[in-house]
């Protein structure tokens, strides 16, 4: 299994996400949580420009 793995990223296909974590405030408990995704890579301004 460990050999598919590597295998796949030498490829270069996942190149093009980005895995995107960023930290938001709750507006009901004032407690953060965290909002995770993976975007494209043209789109990872527009993730972290994004109120919620």
């Amino acid at each position: 299994m460990a050999k598919k793995v590597v295998a796949t990223l030498k490829t270069g296909t996942g190149k093009q996400l980005t895995k995107c974590i960023k930290m938001v405030k709750s507006e009901k408990t004032g407690a953060y949580m965290f909002k995770e995704a993976v975007v494209p890579n043209a789109e990872v301004k527009d993730f972290f420009d994004e109120k919620k």
